[in-house]
């Protein structure tokens, strides 16, 4: 699987505090394995969203990623609940 991390995805990721930044690529793992493991929590968005996907970094902190192909994932998005506004 090849995933490919947007300019915002990077953006976002650099401003988590280290502690977050290390349960996120733990996350990762995880998700190269098997994007739909439970323990990630992964579901489908809706509305403005619709199309994209998001997974569990931990309670406060989400991914939205968009799954071009099962091998090709866009990560887009990462930080708290507020990122699903900035997409409205």
């Amino acid at each position: 699987m090849k995933i490919y991390y947007s300019s915002k995805f990077a953006g976002e990721y650099k401003k988590l505090p280290s502690k977050i930044k290390k349960i996120a690529e733990e996350k990762e793992q995880i998700f190269r394995k098997n994007p739909f493991d439970l323990q990630l929590k992964t579901h489908k968005l809706k509305g403005s969203l619709k199309g994209f996907f998001s997974f569990s970094v931990n309670q406060k902190y989400r991914i939205i990623f968009e799954m071009i192909s099962p091998e090709t994932i866009w990560f887009h998005s990462v930080g708290d609940h507020s990122i699903y506004k900035l997409w409205e």
